[in-house]
């Protein structure tokens, strides 16, 4: 038994943590990164996007998320898959998740399509848009945990010779993304309707935007859109979505300029296509935002 809680004890030595207070959301690594995290996040509680897929695993505990218009409430074994630029948050209940444990994956597409080799669409998983979460058979939960465990750890315990630990990392990433496209093609893994919450308000707000994001767009007209007054509007929408309004026109501005020089325009193209007004206001915020100008991010894809 002593040994055993022994080889507990080292294995979780080997993982590899960021701690709640972490508000870091952007990769480190150029290809993925599987951390451990545990605890209420403190860095996650206002929208963001990445442009790279992301999973979250809950190992132990409960955990909720806001994805645009949906709030996931998670428990132990529940998986939830984001898509690139697609808005999400940490959703706080009061005393539910400090002691929740939960694995996280990052990765991008271009590793994705690397480990797939051609083969297999390995971001296929994260397709769809009636639900994002799914709870699967123990059998296949253990099989994926064990992955990602594994994928989490710092050095190999089969070996500690140099590369092997990354060759061993391609195999566990591979495996644990074809069975996760096979087994998200099942309906009936898809989360329960009583675990999952419908925000209408935010669904409306976010279709009229999408409809019209070439185009100026004013509280006002989100208001009668929505048909309620502009300040219990403007007031019950940071409370759904802990940004404002303001915030969240300018991040789906963002996310359409991304994809649309994603999708091989120019820079002048893409703002406008955006609804931004003029280039420096589009510079500002995707700086703000990304960290970079608008020329390098676009550089990140071969043929743009």
């Amino acid at each position: 038994m002593k040994n055993g809680m022994r080889a507990k004890e080292e294995m979780e030595g080997r993982i590899r943590r960021l701690e709640a207070t972490d508000e870091r959301q952007y990769m480190i690594n150029e290809n993925y990164e599987v951390y451990e995290k545990q605890g209420a996040p403190l860095g996650a509680v206002t929208f963001h996007y990445h442009n790279f897929y992301e999973i979250l695993y809950v190992l132990e505990g409960e955990y909720s998320a806001m994805l645009e218009n949906r709030t996931y409430h998670m428990h132990k074994g529940d998986f939830l898959l984001i898509d690139q630029n697609v808005m999400h948050k940490y959703h706080y209940m009061d005393d539910k998740h400090n002691r929740s444990k939960r694995v996280i994956v990052w990765i991008t597409k271009q590793m994705l399509e690397k480990l797939g080799e051609g083969d297999m669409d390995l971001a296929a998983c994260f397709g769809r848009r009636d639900s994002c979460a799914y709870h699967f058979p123990v059998y296949y939960e253990e099989l994926l945990r064990g992955y990602l465990l594994k994928l989490a750890m710092t050095q190999a315990p089969e070996s500690d010779m140099p590369g092997e630990k990354a060759a061993l990392d391609r195999g566990y990433l591979t495996l644990f993304f074809v069975y996760l496209n096979l087994l998200c093609r099942k309906k009936e893994y898809l989360f329960r309707q009583e675990k999952l919450v419908q925000h209408p308000l935010v669904e409306r707000v976010s279709r009229y935007v999408e409809e019209h994001i070439g185009e100026r767009i004013t509280v006002e007209e989100l208001a009668v859109h929505v048909h309620m007054s502009k300040y219990y509007f403007l007031r019950k929408f940071k409370e759904l979505t802990g940004v404002t309004v303001h915030a969240f026109v300018m991040d789906k501005r963002l996310i359409k300029a991304c994809e649309t020089m994603q999708e091989g325009a120019g820079i002048a193209q893409a703002y406008q296509a955006a609804g931004f007004s003029d280039y420096s206001s589009f510079l500002r915020n995707f700086k703000n935002t990304y960290g970079i100008a608008p020329g390098k991010y676009r550089d990140f894809y071969p043929g743009s």
